[in-house]
């Protein structure tokens, strides 16, 4: 909780017992890149092994009895052994607590962690764990949140418990359960033994700094549980990427519904991978909200009674469940095809969504009606000889009808049907698209929430592959094998011309390599070049990477400012170039990349001269 000691404003741990406070233990290391900023509301406790006295508010003094209790970085002492508190961001430091406290005799860490879900981290975390209890011995607590932080982040539990490099006991990763209590029956000799065999940790212990001890005259332990069964370790059992796509954002979804008092969803399906994948996940959702229900979760029950707004509801299915809270439309044009109207209306059905036919010609048209009256122009398609500037301004009308048409029926269909509520609408642009800006600003990837923001094309196409094994959803494969597209141009004798990787200039697996140097290896134009002339040696000459480089770059900057409306997106990906919180970057640059471009040709000429002259030293 947040302390104000001496008019400065601490984030605290507070341990208690029995209506008694025993110590404030300030957080040390706090937790200020990427998703988080907490040195914006606190301070660090620069003080090791120092203790100050704090004396509490009047209301707290009048529940403990006490005036003032211990503030700082200390330990307890109990009458069987010694506790210690680590707290989240100070387990990842390069110099944690933990060290110097095990060292010092500390037995049992116990960390209160807000960690968030991200797509293969949950081993790092395990790792730390394992790690700080392998080299000095000691038993380890993790409590991790749980649920949506009201925001782009979902916490994913995973409470565990570990002993001398080993887990013991592993808590759920994905749960609607609000509290998940862990529990395992552990012996204090182990740890003892375990330390006093490694002679580097006894030589570095007897000099270590003592910290200051709070006694308290409380014992884990009894003389009658000398007999009680030693620990056995476990083998951590993990989730693929493809499980934890169908989980986690899922999970968000259901936090975020139950807590806004909405109605339910409502998605614009067109029949790819992308909007196809968004449904997946709510039909995933259903499944989980069912699966509770199955094991007793009344609070999850009353939810969804409120959400369909009757008392007595029980479902029986996730796809009746789905019926009554997620609503799927096809938004077709004349510009779209027979193949991806089966598809949508396939799956809706296979899911059980409330499922929409909508055509939104008659609006495009009266849309780019207005603008001939004004102007006396009416803009072609490029195929029609149109140029690339009315090309493009015809597919964003599309674009954005759908997102105003997305919104209406939102808002009005439960009132047309006679229900109460609204419905949240969810995007469906992938982590990859949000990067080179492939999408129009203002349409139907504008939405309240969209749990596939932060994932890239290929995960999704790897969750798609999950959904048909494991869900029983055999349209899917003909929406796997459909090359992506947009649908925003004409037809040719009713066959797709437009697709994504075509209209983007580069694959998505080109992408998610920019993605990760962009952003994970902090490169620039050349830096970025630099790595992938080795990378992509094989596949590419020097020249062709450059050109590469710099068209993405210029795509990138191009669009950077689409970041600054994108809709909150589930956060999954490192890489995300989410503007909101993650990835703070202008969003007006040189488009020219003048300096960066020009170094890069340089070194391509060199290259190029340099293979010159070896081959007329070979010759």
């Amino acid at each position: 909780m947040p302390v104000m000691h001496r008019n400065v404003r601490y984030n605290c741990r507070v341990l208690f017992l029995n209506k008694k406070i025993l110590l404030i233990r300030p957080k040390m290391m706090l937790a200020n890149n990427g998703n988080y900023r907490e040195l914006r509301w606190f301070t660090p406790w620069n003080k090791p092994r120092h203790v100050e006295d704090y004396f509490l508010p009047r209301m707290i003094q009048r529940v403990t009895g006490q005036e003032t209790v211990p503030f700082g970085d200390a330990v307890l002492s109990t009458k069987d052994t010694c506790i210690a508190s680590e707290m989240c961001e100070e387990l990842w430091a390069p110099n944690s607590p933990h060290i110097n406290m095990g060292l010092d005799g500390v037995e049992i860490f116990t960390n209160s962690s807000g960690s968030h879900h991200e797509l293969r981290k949950a081993y790092v975390r395990v790792d730390l764990i394992k790690s700080a209890t392998a080299k000095s011995g000691g038993i380890y607590l993790l409590a991790n949140q749980k649920g949506c932080d009201g925001d782009r982040l979902y916490y994913d539990g995973c409470a565990l418990i570990a002993i001398n490099g080993d887990i013991v006991a592993q808590g759920a990763q994905f749960s609607l359960e609000d509290v998940e209590v862990l529990t395992a029956t552990l012996d204090l000799e182990d740890v003892r033994s375990f330390r006093a065999e490694s002679s580097s940790r006894s030589i570095l212990a007897s000099q270590s700094e003592t910290y200051y001890r709070v006694k308290v005259d409380f014992a884990l332990s009894a003389p009658c549980d000398l007999f009680l069964p030693s620990y056995e370790p476990i083998q951590w059992r993990y989730h693929t990427p493809e499980e934890e796509i169908s989980l986690g954002p899922a999970c968000w979804l259901w936090d975020y519904l139950r807590r806004s008092g909405q109605a339910g969803f409502l998605l614009p399906l067109s029949g790819g991978i992308d909007s196809s994948a968004t449904a997946c996940i709510v039909f995933s959702m259903c499944r989980q909200v069912c699966f509770a229900i199955q094991n007793g979760n009344q609070q999850v029950l009353a939810y969804v009674r409120r959400i369909v707004g009757e008392p007595d509801f029980m479902p029986q299915s996730p796809r009746e469940l789905c019926g009554r809270i997620f609503t799927t439309c096809y938004m077709a044009s004349e510009n779209s095809s027979l193949d991806t109207f089966s598809r949508a209306k396939d799956l809706a059905e296979q899911i059980g969504s409330y499922h929409l036919n909508i055509n939104i010609d008659t609006a495009v048209k009266a849309v780019m009606g207005i603008f001939s009256i004004v102007t006396g122009k009416w803009p072609k398609f490029r195929v029609n000889g149109g140029t690339t500037r009315e090309n493009l301004a015809l597919q964003n009308v599309q674009a954005r009808v759908r997102m105003v048409l997305a919104y209406l029926f939102a808002q009005l269909s439960h009132w047309a049907k006679g229900k109460p509520g609204g419905l949240l609408v969810l995007g469906s642009a992938n982590v990859d698209e949000c990067l080179r800006g492939y999408l129009t600003k203002y349409d139907c990837s504008s939405a309240d929430i969209n749990p596939i923001g932060g994932i890239s094309k290929t995960d999704l196409r790897s969750f798609i592959q999950y959904c048909i094994e494991n869900f029983n959803l055999s349209v899917l494969r003909s929406i796997l094998s459909a090359p992506p597209t947009a649908e925003l141009e004409p037809l040719a004798d009713g066959q797709i011309l437009q697709t994504d990787e075509a209209d983007m200039g580069m694959t998505y697996a080109e992408l998610s390599m920019y993605g990760k140097l962009r952003k994970i290896s902090k490169c620039g134009p050349y830096s970025m070049f630099c790595k992938l002339i080795h990378t992509w040696r094989e596949a590419y000459s020097p020249a062709q990477v450059a050109a590469k480089v710099k068209y993405f770059f210029r795509m990138y900057s191009i669009n950077r400012h689409k970041m600054t409306t994108v809709t909150p997106a589930y956060h999954a990906e490192n890489y995300s170039p989410d503007d909101n919180r993650f990835d703070l970057r202008p969003f007006l640059y040189n488009t020219s990349w003048s300096w960066q471009f020009r170094y890069i040709d340089q070194k391509v000429s060199e290259i190029s001269d340099d293979g010159v002259s070896q081959s007329d030293s070979l010759d």
